[in-house]
C-alpha cells in the first residue's frame, strides 16, 4: 500500500490536465453518445461516462472535483429523464454511477498513492484489480439485485445482467480513465518514446487500417491480426498514444459490432433458457468485451513496462554521463595535482641542491676547522631533514603504490638508516645501538630499498627525538618467512588509546602550542603506507613515561644475487693507467653547475659546462665525453629534447651515457627521462655518494640499459 484513505487529491499536488469544465463537457458527450447508441442500435458498447468522472476525481483538487461530480450527477439525472427511465432507475442509475466512481477513487488512492501514476505497471495492475473491479462488481450486484426483484429476473438473466453490466462498466473505466490520466501527464512523455512524431502518426494509421480491415469483414475470425500492430504501437510510442490506440480500436470494433459486422458476428451463441428475450447484438457484445479486455490487458501493461524501462535507461544514461563527468573532473584534478606536486618538488629541490651540495663540498675540505665543520654538519642535517619532509609530503599526496624490488643487505641498510640520526643522538647524550641477528644478517633480501630506508629513518628519528636520556635500540631478526625489526626507546612513551591514530597523516601525540617537539605529523603515516605497500605491518607497544617499541614485520624473500657495491670513481679502479672520465654538466642554474663541478673534480674528473640543451648538443657534437649530466627544465632547448638530438647524432657520440640530474623527482618524471633516451635518473639534491654510485653504474662498461638509479 502506498497511500492513505483519501478521496480527493491533496491540495498541494501540482495541477495538470484539462480544466474542470472540460471533464463536464466530455461527460455530457459520453451520455449523449450512450443515449444515441441505445436508441439507434438497442445497445451500448461500453459506458465511458464513469471513466470521465473517475479521471476528474483523481486528477482535480478537492473543490474542483466536488463541483465536477455534482455537475455530472445533475446531468446524469437529466439524461435519465430525457431517456425516460422509470422510477427508481431514474435516480438509482445516477446514484450508483457516482458511488461506483467514489469507491473506485478511494481504493485507487489507497493502493496507488495520492498522485496516481499509471505509468508504473504495478500501479496499473492495482488500479484494475483492486480499485475498478471491486467497485464495478458491487454496483453490478446492486443494480442486478434491484432489477431482479422489481422485474422477477430468472437466475440466468440475473447472472447475464451482472456479467453484461460488469463488462461494460469495467471496460469503460479501464479504457477511458487511464487514457485521460496519461493524457493529463503527456508532458512527461515528450522525450520518453523512441518514435518520432511522423513515426507515431504512421503507426496509428497502420493500426486504424488493420483494425478497420479486420472488422469490415465477417468471413474469418481475424482479430489476431490487430495485436501485432498494437504491440508495435505499444513498444514504440508513449503510453499516452497507446491509450489513444486502445480507444481507436474500441471505437472501430464497437461500431462494427453494433452494425452487425466484424468477426464477432461469427460467434456461435448457445441457447440458454431464460435469455430468449435478450437481443442478439447484446450476446455478441459479450464476445466483443473479451476481445477488448485482451486489448486492454495487453497494450496498457506492455506500454507501461516499456515506459518504465525507457525511464530506467534514461536515468542510467544520465547517471553514466554524470559519473563520466565526475571521472573527467577527478582526472583533471589529479592531473593538476600531479603537475602541482611535480612543480613544487622541482622548485623546492633546486635550492636544496645548492644548500646541501655546498655544505657537503665544504665539509670535505681537509683544512676546515672543527667548529666550522660542525656548523656545516648542522646545515647538512637541516637540509636533509627538509628534503625528507618534502619527500614525505609528496609521498602522502601522490599516492604512488609502485614497488621497486632489488637485492638489499639488511646490515648495510640499517647502518645507513642509523647514521642519519647518530649525530642527533650524540648531541642529546643517548646511546643508539644496532643488533642484527644471524638469521637477518645471512644473505640479502628482495626489498624496496628507498621505502624501507625511509620508514626506518622516520622510526629511528622519532625515537631519538622523543628520548631525552637512556637508549634507542634497533634489533633485526628473521622469524620464519618474515623479517622483524624493532625500534625501542626509553623516551616519554604515548597513550595506547591514541596509538592507532598516530599512523594517520598530520596527527601528533601532542599538537598543543606548548609541545616540546616539532614535526609535521606525517612521518608515521608514511611509515604505515610504505609497509602496507610492501605487504608488511607495524605495531606499537607503549605506556606513558615508559618508552615505546615499534615492531615492523615484512615478508621479504631471500635475494638470488647480492647487491652491487659502487666504488668511488676517484679510485680509478685497480688499473693506474685508467683515464679519469670527462664529464659534461648541463644545467641552467650556475650554482647547480658549480656544485656538480666541485663534486666531480674532487673525484678527479675533467668537467665541461653547458647552460642549456642547445649548448649541450653543440658541445657533444664536437667534443668527446664519457658521461653527460643533463638537467631537464632549461630555457631554449630542454633536457629531454637535447637528449633526443644527441641520440640522433652520427657516430659514437650518440651512445654517450646520459644521466638525468634534475629536481623533477616524480616517478613519471623518471619515466619521461628514460623514454627520451637517458640512461638513468638522479633526483636533486645530489650527494657525493649518490652521484658516484650513479657514475660507477654508467661507466662500468658498455652503455647500460636505461634505468632509474635514484
Amino acid at each position: 500500500m502506498h497511500g492513505r484513505w483519501r478521496l480527493f487529491r491533496h491540495d498541494a499536488g501540482q495541477a495538470s490536465g484539462p480544466p474542470a469544465w472540460a471533464y463536464v463537457a466530455l461527460f455530457t458527450a459520453c451520455l449523449l453518445l450512450g443515449i444515441w447508441s441505445a436508441r439507434t442500435f438497442g445497445a451500448v458498447v461500453i459506458w465511458p461516462a464513469n471513466g470521465v468522472m473517475l479521471a476528474a476525481l483523481l486528477q482535480l483538487h478537492r473543490r474542483q472535483a466536488v463541483s465536477v461530480l455534482a455537475a455530472c450527477l445533475v446531468i446524469n439525472l437529466l439524461a435519465n429523464v430525457v431517456r425516460g427511465d422509470p422510477m427508481p432507475y431514474l435516480w438509482l442509475n445516477a446514484g450508483l454511477n457516482l458511488g461506483q466512481v467514489c469507491l473506485a477513487g478511494l481504493i485507487a488512492r489507497r493502493v496507488g498513492g495520492a498522485a496516481l501514476d499509471l505509468r508504473r505497471p504495478r500501479r496499473l495492475a492495482y488500479f484494475a484489480l483492486l480499485a475498478v473491479t471491486p467497485a464495478v462488481l458491487l454496483s453490478a450486484l446492486l443494480i442486478a439485485s434491484i432489477a431482479g426483484v422489481l422485474q422477477s429476473y430468472s437466475p440466468a438473466l440475473y447472472l447475464f445482467t451482472v456479467v453484461r453490466y460488469s463488462g461494460m462498466e469495467i471496460l469503460g473505466l479501464l479504457i477511458v480513465t487511464p487514457a485521460l490520466l496519461l493524457i493529463a501527464k503527456s508532458h512527461r512523455f515528450r522525450d520518453a518514446a523512441p518514435a518520432s512524431s511522423r513515426e507515431t502518426l504512421g503507426l496509428m494509421i497502420l493500426l486504424m487500417i488493420v483494425t478497420t480491415g479486420v472488422f469490415a469483414q465477417s468471413l474469418a475470425p481475424l482479430v489476431f491480426l490487430i495485436f501485432p500492430a498494437l504491440m508495435l504501437v505499444a513498444f514504440r510510442v508513449s503510453p499516452t498514444w497507446v491509450a489513444r490506440a486502445v480507444i481507436l480500436v474500441t471505437v472501430i470494433g464497437g461500431i462494427s459490432t453494433l452494425t452487425g459486422h466484424g468477426p464477432t458476428t461469427l460467434t456461435r451463441l448457445i441457447a440458454i433458457p431464460g435469455l430468449e428475450a435478450v437481443p442478439l447484438v447484446i450476446h455478441r457484445l459479450n464476445a466483443f468485451y473479451l476481445f477488448l479486455l485482451a486489448v486492454v490487458l495487453t497494450a496498457l501493461p506492455v506500454s507501461t513496462v516499456m515506459s518504465a524501462r525507457r525511464g530506467l535507461v534514461a536515468r542510467l544514461e544520465a547517471r553514466t554521463r554524470a559519473a563520466q563527468e565526475a571521472r573527467r573532473r577527478a582526472e583533471e584534478a589529479d592531473a593538476v595535482k600531479t603537475r602541482f606536486l611535480a612543480l613544487m618538488s622541482h622548485e623546492m629541490r633546486t635550492p636544496l641542491n645548492s644548500v646541501t651540495g655546498y655544505a657537503e663540498v665544504l665539509a670535505r675540505r681537509p683544512s676546515m676547522d672543527p667548529e666550522a665543520r660542525d656548523q656545516l654538519d648542522h646545515i647538512q642535517r637541516s637540509g636533509e631533514a627538509l628534503l625528507m619532509l618534502v619527500e614525505d609530503v609528496l609521498t602522502v599526496s601522490r599516492g604512488d603504490d609502485t614497488l621497486d624490488l632489488q637485492p638489499v643487505t639488511l646490515p648495510v641498510l640499517l647502518n645507513a638508516a642509523l647514521e642519519t640520526s647518530r649525530s642527533a643522538a650524540e648531541d642529546k647524550g643517548i646511546a643508539l645501538t644496532l643488533e642484527v641477528r644471524a638469521a637477518a644478517a645471512a644473505g640479502s633480501v628482495m626489498a624496496d630499498r628507498c621505502r624501507l630506508r625511509q620508514a626506518l629513518h622516520h622510526l629511528i628519528g622519532n625515537a631519538v627525538k622523543f628520548t631525552d636520556r637512556g637508549t634507542v635500540s634497533v634489533v633485526a631478526d628473521r622469524i620464519g618467512e618474515e623479517v622483524v625489526i624493532t625500534v625501542s626507546d626509553t623516551g616519554c612513551g604515548l597513550d595506547p588509546a591514541g596509538a592507532e591514530a598516530l599512523f594517520k597523516a598530520f596527527v601528533q601525540s601532542d599538537d598543543s602550542i606548548s609541545r616540546n617537539h616539532v614535526g609535521a605529523g606525517i612521518g608515521l603515516a608514511v611509515v604505515k603506507r610504505h609497509l602496507t605497500i610492501m605487504g608488511g605491518d607495524i605495531t606499537v607497544d607503549s605506556r606513558p613515561g615508559e618508552g615505546a617499541t615499534f615492531t615492523l614485520r615484512l615478508p621479504l624473500d631471500p635475494a638470488a644475487t647480492d647487491p652491487v657495491v659502487s666504488a668511488d670513481p676517484r679510485t680509478g679502479g685497480d688499473d693506474p693507467l685508467v683515464r679519469m672520465p670527462r664529464v659534461l654538466v648541463v644545467d641552467d642554474h650556475p650554482a647547480n653547475r658549480e656544485v656538480a663541478r666541485l663534486m666531480l673534480t674532487a673525484a678527479g674528473c675533467e668537467v665541461a659546462e653547458a647552460a642549456d640543451g642547445d649548448e649541450a648538443v653543440d658541445m657533444a657534437r664536437v667534443g668527446t665525453f664519457d658521461l653527460i649530466l643533463m638537467d631537464v627544465r632549461m630555457p631554449r632547448v630542454d633536457g629531454l629534447a637535447a637528449t633526443r638530438m644527441i641520440r640522433a647524432l652520427p657516430g659514437a657520440v650518440a651512445n654517450t651515457p646520459i644521466l638525468a640530474v634534475t629536481a623533477d623527482a616524480m616517478p613519471a618524471d623518471a619515466a619521461r627521462c628514460l623514454a627520451a633516451g637517458m640512461n638513468a635518473h638522479l633526483a636533486k639534491p645530489i650527494s657525493h655518494q649518490a652521484l658516484y654510485a650513479a657514475m660507477e653504474t654508467l661507466l662500468a662498461g658498455p652503455c647500460p640499459e636505461t634505468t632509474a638509479v635514484a
